[in-house]
C-alpha cells in the first residue's frame, strides 16, 4: 500500500476513534445531568416547616400555646390548672387537657368552639411552650433561682451551675424532689444530698442524675445572733455539718468582746413555743468558757448571743430588751 494511503488511512482511524470516545463522553455527561437535576432542583428548596409536635402529652401546670386562627381573641398562652383543665374566655366551663396530647387538645377545643357558636370553622393548633415535666425548678439559696428547661438526664451540679452557683448564705444540703412522669408535687419522694462534699469531690455518689419534672431546693443556712458588747455584733451563717457552731465560734466572728464587757452575765436567748413570752434564757459564763474551765456551749440556728456592757447606763433587762428588738435588724456580716 502506498506510503500516502496509509497516512490517509490512520488519520481516519483517529478521527473515528475520537469521535466514538467524544460521544461516549457526551452520553455519561448527560446521564449524569439526568440523574442529578431532580435532587438538586429539590436542595434550591426549603423542606417545610415541621409542625407541632401532636405527640406531647399535656400535664397540670403545663403553659399551652393556642392559636385559633383568625380569631385574636382566644390565641394566647393558657396555663394549665392543677385540676388538669384549661379554662378559656366566652366559653361556660373549663376544658380538660391534661392527659391528652396536644393534637386532641386542639381536637377537643375544635369541638367546644362549634358546639358553643362561638367559632363556625375553627382551625386550632396547640404546642406547649413550657412544661414541668420537662423542666427542673431549682429554688432556695440560689444566684437564680428559677425552672429551667431539660430535655433530658443532667446533673446535679449542671442544675447548680445553671443558676449561677450557690448563694452565700445557702445550707450544707440539696433536697431533690422526685417523682413519676404526671405524680403531683405531693406525691414525689425526696433525697438529701451533701453538698459541702459533692463539691469537694464531685463524686457521682453525690452528683446525683437529674431528670426533667425535678425540683431541687438548697435550703438557707441558719443564722447565729450575737449582740451586746461585742465589736462586731451581727448575724453570722452557721457552716458546720451539724447545723450549729459554739459560743467560742460566734465570739470570734463578731470580733471578740468589748474590754466592758461582763462575760460572766452572758445569756443565750433561744426560741422556745412552749415558753411564755417565746423564748427561753440560757446563762453563759463567757468568762468561765474562755478559761477552759466550762464546756464551750453550743448555738443554733435563731439563737442569739447577748454579752452585757458594764458602762450601759440602762439596766440589764432593758439592754436585753433592745438587743433583741436589735436583732431584727441586723446584717449577715460573716460566714462560718
Amino acid at each position: 500500500m502506498p506510503r500516502f494511503t496509509k497516512l490517509r488511512f490512520s488519520l481516519v482511524f483517529i478521527l473515528a476513534i475520537s469521535v466514538t470516545l467524544g460521544l461516549d463522553r457526551l452520553s455519561i455527561a448527560q446521564s449524569a445531568e439526568e440523574h442529578t437535576t431532580p435532587s438538586d432542583s429539590h436542595a434550591t428548596h426549603s423542606a417545610p416547616a415541621a409542625g407541632p409536635d401532636s405527640d406531647s402529652i399535656i400535664t397540670a401546670d403545663d403553659v399551652l400555646d393556642v392559636y385559633v386562627m383568625d380569631v385574636p381573641e382566644f390565641s394566647r398562652q393558657y396555663r394549665v390548672a392543677p385540676s388538669g383543665k384549661v379554662a378559656m374566655p366566652l366559653l361556660s366551663h373549663p376544658v380538660n387537657a391534661a392527659g391528652l396530647t396536644t393534637g386532641e387538645f386542639a381536637e377537643a377545643l375544635t369541638k367546644e368552639l362549634h358546639d358553643s357558636g362561638l367559632v363556625t370553622d375553627p382551625h386550632i393548633v396547640v404546642s406547649i411552650a413550657s412544661s414541668r415535666l420537662k423542666s427542673v425548678a431549682i429554688t432556695g439559696a440560689v444566684k437564680m433561682p428559677q425552672i429551667y428547661p431539660v430535655l433530658g438526664k443532667t446533673t446535679l451540679l449542671d442544675v447548680l451551675s445553671q443558676a449561677q452557683g450557690l448563694a452565700d448564705d445557702a445550707g450544707n444540703i440539696a433536697i431533690i424532689g422526685r417523682g413519676t412522669l404526671g405524680e403531683s408535687v405531693t406525691g414525689q419522694t425526696t433525697q438529701s444530698v451533701d453538698l459541702k462534699k459533692l463539691l469537694d469531690t464531685g463524686s457521682s455518689q453525690y452528683n446525683l442524675a437529674i431528670y426533667p419534672g425535678d425540683r431541687v431546693t438548697i435550703p438557707r443556712a441558719g443564722v447565729v445572733y450575737v449582740v451586746g458588747a461585742v465589736n462586731k455584733p451581727g448575724g453570722f451563717i452557721i457552716k458546720g455539718d451539724d447545723n450549729g457552731m459554739t459560743v467560742l465560734q460566734a465570739l470570734a466572728m463578731a470580733a471578740d468582746a468589748k474590754s466592758t464587757a461582763v462575760r460572766s452575765k452572758s445569756v443565750i436567748i433561744r426560741p422556745d413555743p412552749n415558753a411564755l413570752d417565746g423564748r427561753q434564757q440560757i446563762p453563759c459564763d463567757l468568762g468561765q468558757i474562755l478559761a477552759a474551765k466550762a464546756p464551750d456551749q453550743k448555738l443554733f440556728a435563731n439563737d442569739i448571743l447577748f454579752i452585757p456592757d458594764s458602762a450601759a447606763k440602762k439596766a440589764f433587762a432593758r439592754g436585753l430588751e433592745a438587743a433583741l428588738q436589735a436583732v431584727t435588724g441586723l446584717a449577715v456580716y460573716g460566714h462560718y
